[in-house]
């Protein structure tokens, strides 16, 4: 991955290799923002660079009012527009014209002449270059003519050309602002504060970005973790399926570590700050994105090279249209005028823009909707992928325990009252066989009653007093120790683990659980199916689950019992027969297979070897992301290619139209005409990129 900085306007003067993201809080994307230069046109990233952006909009907004505003005395002085409204207006000589124009070129064409002083300074000419020298010529040309130059002047073009390009930059930029507006959503993914637990054992609750190393904090049930750290009391199940994928809970309890943005359950814990800041997970997520957003891809290239020769084209052909037009015989104003318009009009901005906005938007919403594109040439080509291979735990399925079946083996019992009792015992436990009984419970709309006298049986189950009754909820080989037979049907074909119950010991039933198939995942592989996509499933599992769930699911294809390092074995097996691979893993145990393939999604999971191994970070385990991030990249590609065709055909048609290919058939386009095209192309290709937000929740 290309991790250079990103110099997609580099022709407008911007500087973000100075951007200091060491002191990046958690909770808030601060930036040091002493060493920035700004001129109009960066795409900028997080919260301050948004409020940055917002200023130099403001900035633009005024120059074009105050420059309207002195532009329509020049109108009204303009020989020209005298003459074509039939009016006289006299004045002693140009001089009470020459102020306003002056204050409009120097000061409202002030954000075009110092980008063209960047660009010269980084010999990079771009449409700086080619917009303060159309201004400048025709500023300096006119104001020799008020000091006794042959010839006619050129302000009233030159105070149109340049509120015009000020209304257009303007209008541009307000559409640029929503790529950071997405990634400054991203910061509601962590807890804006801890309670830290002071020295006295008094609880205080602070702001996230006052937390420091070593901190001892409490997570209350069911809050997010704040920090990284090392519990030091207490134990619950925590859900680190935002970082991890594993949608199981994952017991903890003392000295276990924990991942700042997980959710703790129904215990209550303490625990030691390791990591804060810059070492967060959401800052991982905000560098990710940036860093995507920087990186070029084969698309962003020729992006470059194109706006970079449409650059020299343009002054090549600005500086021959004079030539021609003055060799032809005609005067030095009209030749003047028509490379005016030739700069102006072949400004390379909307092709500079093209591709830069569409990754700006994509990275940032796609960031905001769960996906985290690190290698953006992968995304751009996740349009190809024929076959999918998914790994199956908490991906196509939950990793969540839920109830199957549950069945009464007893006539005194009915099957509700066998999931009642069972909940009695289940209700104070976090286990994750209590928690998916529990979850059943709720669904069926039972009430739970109370239990007495709990006790845990090591290993083997609980058991506790309701209702008068000694209840029991047991594993089989509580059954094996006291000699009872487990009865017929309880085990299907699928893997399943099941739990009994004994009511003064005797088995009255059976409670069936499995790791459930997501309900996302039938709608997901139909979408992949519809775009001509494989689904194969590699599983460490055993033949038999792996046979029901691709059965269930109506996959291509199976492997089973398969090792970590076999999976790139399978990549590689499939890259030989022509097929394009996107590999889906947890980004720990698949992170080969994840590099081998061609594209590598590593689902749910924040750890480092999935940011160094994966092309795509899922936050979540849903395969219909997956299915969106397809959908997605295609759409991204779609409007990468309208954007340049646009950029690319406007230039071609427009250009000989400024150079005046037409004149003799009697159309002329003047220079305001021109910069009214070249600001609508611009903010033509604008808008049709921040229709990619649409996009995206439309699956």
């Amino acid at each position: 991955m290309d991790h250079n900085k990103h110099e997609h306007h580099q022709q407008q003067g911007l500087d973000h290799g100075n951007m200091d993201h060491s002191n990046l809080p958690a909770g808030k994307a601060g930036m040091d923002h002493s060493k920035m230069k700004h001129d109009h046109g960066s795409i900028p990233m997080g919260m301050a660079g948004h409020d940055h952006h917002k200023m130099m909009i403001k900035d633009f907004e005024k120059r074009f009012w105050v420059s309207l505003i002195l532009t329509i005395p020049v109108l009204i002085l303009s020989p020209m527009i005298q003459g074509f409204f039939g009016y006289s207006l006299a004045v002693p000589g140009n001089s009470y014209v020459l102020p306003m124009p002056s204050v409009i070129y120097f000061w409202g064409g002030w954000p075009f002449l110092k980008g063209f002083i960047t660009e010269i300074k980084q010999k990079g000419p771009g449409m700086m270059t080619l917009i303060a020298m159309a201004i400048s010529v025709a500023y300096f040309y006119s104001t020799a003519t008020v000091f006794g130059l042959k010839g006619m002047d050129f302000f009233w073009e030159l105070a149109t050309l340049i509120v015009i390009m000020l209304l257009g930059h303007w209008l541009e930029m307000k559409s640029v602002l929503g790529a950071s507006k997405a990634l400054q959503l991203l910061v509601s993914m962590m807890p804006a504060e801890a309670h830290r637990v002071k020295s006295d054992g008094q609880v205080e609750d602070i702001k996230l970005e006052a937390l420091k190393k070593e901190d001892i904090i409490l997570i209350k049930p069911g809050e997010k973790v704040p920090a990284d750290g090392i519990i030091v009391e207490g134990s619950s199940y925590l859900n680190e399926s935002m970082l991890t994928g594993e949608s199981k809970p994952v017991k903890k309890e003392k000295d276990n570590k924990v991942i700042g943005g997980s959710i703790n359950g129904n215990g209550s814990l303490k625990i030691k700050v390791e990591h804060t800041g810059k070492d967060s997970y959401l800052n991982k997520v905000i560098k990710l994105v940036e860093e995507a957003q920087k990186a070029k891809s084969k698309m962003q290239n020729f992006s470059d090279r194109a706006a970079k020769w449409l650059t020299y084209i343009a002054l090549s052909v600005g500086f021959g249209t004079l030539a021609v037009w003055l060799i032809a015989g005609y005067p030095f104003v009209f030749a003047l005028e028509r490379m005016v318009t030739v700069m102006v009009i072949a400004c390379p901005h909307a092709l500079g823009l093209a591709i830069p906005l569409v990754v700006a938007i994509s990275t940032a919403v796609s960031a905001q909707n769960g996906l985290l594109i690190r290698n953006r040439t992968a995304f751009e080509e996740s349009r190809k992928i024929t076959v999918l291979l998914f790994d199956k735990t908490g991906t196509l399925t939950t990793g969540v325990f839920g109830v199957t079946r549950f069945e009464s083996v007893n006539t005194e019992f009915s099957k509700d009252e066998i999931l009642r009792l069972a909940s009695a015992l289940e209700q104070t436990s976090e286990h994750p066989i209590a928690v998916g009984i529990i979850n059943e419970v709720k669904e069926h709309d039972v009430t739970i009653p109370k239990a007495e006298k709990f006790n845990a049986i090591t290993g083997k189950g609980v058991e506790a007093t309701v209702e008068g009754k000694s209840v029991k909820v047991v594993s089989p080989g509580y059954l094996k120790d006291k000699n009872l037979t487990i009865p017929e049907g309880a085990y299907s074909s699928k893997a399943e683990t099941v739990v009994f119950v004994l009511v003064d010991d005797k088995l009255v039933g059976y409670i069936a659980l499995a790791d459930a198939i997501r309900p996302e995942s039938a709608e997901a592989i139909q979408v992949f199916k519809k775009n001509g996509i494989k689904v194969l499933m590699a599983t460490g599992d055993n033949e038999t689950v792996a046979k029901a769930v691709s059965d269930e699911l109506k996959l291509d294809g199976y492997y089973s019992e398969v090792l970590p390092h076999q999976k790139v074995e399978i990549v590689k097996e499939l890259q030989s027969k022509g097929e394009f691979v996107a590999m889906t893993g947890d980004g720990v145990n698949d992170a080969p297979a994840l590099a081998q393939s061609d594209v590598g999604i590593a689902v749910g999971s924040g750890t480092d070897v999935a940011a160094e191994t994966a092309d795509i970070i899922l936050v979540n385990s849903n395969p219909k992301d997956i299915a969106n991030l397809i959908l997605f990249g295609k759409a991204t590609y779609k409007k990468m290619v309208q954007n340049l065709v646009w950029a690319t055909a406007y230039n071609s048609f427009a250009i000989p139209l400024a150079a005046g290919v037409l004149y003799k058939a009697g159309f002329v386009l003047g220079p305001a005409v021109g910069a009214v095209l070249m600001s609508l192309s611009t903010i033509i290709v604008a808008i049709n990129a921040q229709l990619l937000k649409k996009k995206i929740s439309a699956y």
